[in-house]
């Protein structure tokens, strides 16, 4: 009798662990039948320890691994009824796979799950690049550092255990600076230069990241590194140049920009703010001589002719303070300044002019002009340009 009893109480222990892996079962040929919502509802009621049957199936790692299935196909469904099931089904996909591995003392699942996480990538890529179009680039940082996460579980990295997936890790810092978080970008574009990702490109994010927060010391310090490692790349040479340029420090982007100008002379933005350097330093035939080359090489560059004829047009301004200083019963030595100040306006007219020519109505050229013409007497002209500038 105690042995009948004893052989019925094991039978019905194996029956309950059968109808519990049967529902696991019965969930992946519903979700393989397209019967998302039910199967979604069977899996989540096998790992529902509030659900006493639940005991048998939580343990099997089959379990687990069905159930990161139903949210993968959860996360890809276009139908927006199956969508709602979930917030972040791939976050709860890739859970369940770990969770399936842990459990599988045997290695008897290793295979199938190794297969799906390599499908489970893909589906966190394609999230991750909509994800960043749609301007959500905390979720693409989250998508991106999951791969990453994929890639570092052993069964995953066995096959290749050097291979370092460089442009996710550039990627993720991409996202991480859209979304502000500068910190995080600086991690992983350093990580990417680790190993020479897209030349010096990293070494200029990581500059501009620390810029953003206002870390001149930080971006300065990564910049020069950069260009230790990369100075043959003019891209992170001009960033070297404009942040000193943005600093101050007049001298050292003087030096930088020399050397641009060496390994490309024919860059017109190298002369154009080599330019601007002299003419802030007070070496103004040096400044001229640089803009006037910047023309040389594209003769319709509107911002070296406009900073031309800036630059004349603003020594004739200071010329009639000079003028305007000279006592009242001084006239003729009035009279004679004043003829220096049309001098420098006569010069800068032409380069105002061709501004115009390149860039019709941009009000600061106009601006110039129009005192320029009535300095001149060229009244017709003057007249024209009040009527563009609606005066």
């Amino acid at each position: 009798m105690k042995r009948s009893i004893f052989l019925l109480a094991f039978v019905f222990a194996i029956t309950g662990v059968f109808a519990q892996k049967g529902k696991v079962t019965s969930a992946q040929t519903m979700k393989d039948a397209g019967k998302l919502d039910t199967a979604f509802e069977t899996i989540e009621a096998a790992i529902d320890p509030a659900n006493p049957k639940a005991s048998k199936s939580i343990p099997w790692p089959k379990t687990w691994e069905v159930r990161a299935e139903v949210y993968q196909a959860v996360a890809v469904s276009e139908d927006e009824n199956i969508k709602a099931l979930s917030d972040d089904p791939l976050t709860v996909a890739l859970e369940s796979y770990k969770k399936a591995l842990e459990l599988d003392d045997k290695g008897k699942f290793e295979k199938s799950v190794k297969i799906k996480l390599t499908l489970l990538t893909n589906d966190f890529t394609n999230q991750a690049v909509n994800q960043f179009n749609d301007n959500d680039f905390a979720g693409a940082l989250k998508s991106f550092e999951q791969i990453l996460e994929i890639q570092e579980i052993d069964i995953v990295k066995q096959d290749n255990p050097n291979s370092v997936d460089t442009v996710i890790i550039f990627n993720a810092g991409l996202a991480a600076f859209n979304a502000k978080d500068y910190d995080t970008a600086i991690k992983y574009y350093r990580e990417a230069a680790k190993y020479g990702y897209n030349g010096g490109s990293a070494y200029r994010q990581i500059t501009e990241s620390y810029m953003q927060m206002q870390d001149t010391t930080g971006a300065i310090k990564a910049v020069q590194e950069g260009f230790e490692k990369f100075p043959e790349d003019n891209n992170i040479l001009t960033t070297m140049i404009d942040l000193y340029l943005k600093t101050g420090n007049n001298d050292a982007a003087m030096k930088y920009l020399s050397m641009a100008i060496e390994q490309d002379p024919t860059n017109k933005t190298y002369y154009f703010a080599q330019g601007t350097l002299y003419e802030r330093s007070g070496d103004e035939e040096k400044a001229i001589e640089t803009y006037k080359k910047a023309m040389e090489i594209d003769p319709e560059y509107f911002d070296a002719y406009y900073n031309l004829g800036a630059l004349y047009y603003n020594k004739g301004v200071k010329q009639i303070e000079i003028a305007n200083s000279v006592p009242p019963s001084e006239n003729a030595k009035y009279e004679a300044e004043l003829k220096k100040a049309d001098v420098w306006f006569e010069k800068s007219l032409p380069y105002m002019e061709k501004c115009e020519e390149l860039n019709a109505n941009d009000p600061m050229t106009l601006e110039s002009l129009k005192n320029l013409y009535y300095r001149m007497k060229q009244m017709d002209k003057y007249n024209a340009v009040l009527e563009k500038l609606g005066q």
